[in-house]
């Protein structure tokens, strides 16, 4: 219980069905204004891919993804996606989209070893996007465009919502502040990375934290990312500062994706090689994927950010230990 805190004298400004309305609201307003920004068509993705494919996304490596047997093809294992990061590239091309051209998708996981708590569920709904870029475009510059868009999408967005409902006070401050993982653990060096997040959120209320992977100075990643879809030097996530809980809140994580070179490195130094013979890595080491941008954005977070709810479980319906049911209840917090 020590991961949940419902804040004293918290109350939904909304009831069960009020907040359903305007879940709806966001994701639609939402979704429009990223397509728009970023010239991105929307796609259907799958919910489950083969483990030999190499498609899944490994997160940190150490999460079990959900698995099961399907009957009509002789028991042949399938796994619950962990995020389309690599999916969506693949896509790219096999769809025959070009440069400066991208998709979107409707993205739902089940991660079975996330600790949950005020923002993680074990169910996780995400907007995946992903577009085509040149090999000139491989660099800070392109990164730091591409996260404005995203960010202006996220700003006009809470500024409808705060139009919608006149509870909704705007929080987003005009524009992002860019900060590295590095520049932050020399900043903070007695702090976590969690707590880093905390300073920077509070202090510029929206950050993009770049270079997140490899190890810092310390020896320490500031947090964990599978070596085989960001470039850690070209990579990051977008956080702001949320008040209701007084805490940073990540709602989306991005980056210029791994060309031949960087997959290789990246590889080596998390002694991954035998990931180099699947086949969506063994392609991309043979030069047959286009060189991509892309992330993915919390969909129950942002609506949770935007609708000001103290639990993640107010905007998406996941399943709950029976302890967090009882002090949500005695809080008043209706999870859905």
């Amino acid at each position: 219980m020590e991961n949940i805190v419902i804040p004293d004298g918290y109350e939904s400004a909304l009831d069960i069905k009020q907040t359903e309305v305007a879940i709806k609201q966001v994701k639609d307003f939402f979704e429009r204004e990223l397509a728009v920004q970023l010239n991105l068509t929307r796609v259907s993705a799958p919910l489950f891919v083969t483990p030999e494919s190499g498609l899944n996304d490994n997160l940190n490596g150490t999460e079990r993804p959900v698995s099961f047997g399907v009957k009509e093809q002789n028991e042949t294992r399938f796994e619950i996606v962990h995020s389309l990061a690599k999916w969506k590239r693949h896509a790219l091309g096999r769809y025959g989209f070009n440069q400066g051209e991208g998709l979107y998708t409707d993205m739902n996981a089940i991660r079975r070893d996330e600790d949950t708590d005020n923002l993680h569920s074990i169910f996780v709904d995400q907007w995946d996007w992903e577009k085509i870029i040149s090999k000139q475009e491989r660099n800070i510059e392109t990164l730091k465009e591409t996260v404005k868009s995203v960010y202006e999408a996220l700003r006009v967005t809470e500024k409808y919502i705060s139009q919608k409902y006149d509870y909704i006070e705007t929080y987003l401050p005009e524009e992002i502040t860019f900060i590295s993982s590095q520049e932050l653990e020399d900043k903070y060096p007695e702090l976590t990375p969690k707590e880093r997040e905390n300073k920077a959120a509070r202090e510029y209320g929206a950050v993009f934290i770049t270079q997140i992977g490899g190890p810092l100075k310390s020896g320490e990643k500031h947090d964990g990312r599978a070596p085989d879809y960001d470039d850690w030097n070209l990579n990051g996530d977008i956080i702001v500062y949320y008040p209701i809980l007084d805490i940073a809140l990540e709602l989306s994580s991005m980056g210029i994706r791994v060309d031949e070179e960087t997959l290789k490195e990246q590889l080596e130094m998390s002694g991954c090689m035998d990931r180099a013979q699947l086949p969506f890595q063994k392609a991309l080491l043979e030069g047959k994927l286009p060189l991509t941008i892309g992330g993915g954005i919390g969909q129950s977070r942002i609506c949770m950010f935007y609708l000001r709810k103290a639990h993640i479980g107010e905007v998406q319906s996941s399943v709950w230990p029976q302890e967090v049911l009882d002090y949500a209840q005695d809080k008043g917090v209706v999870l859905l």
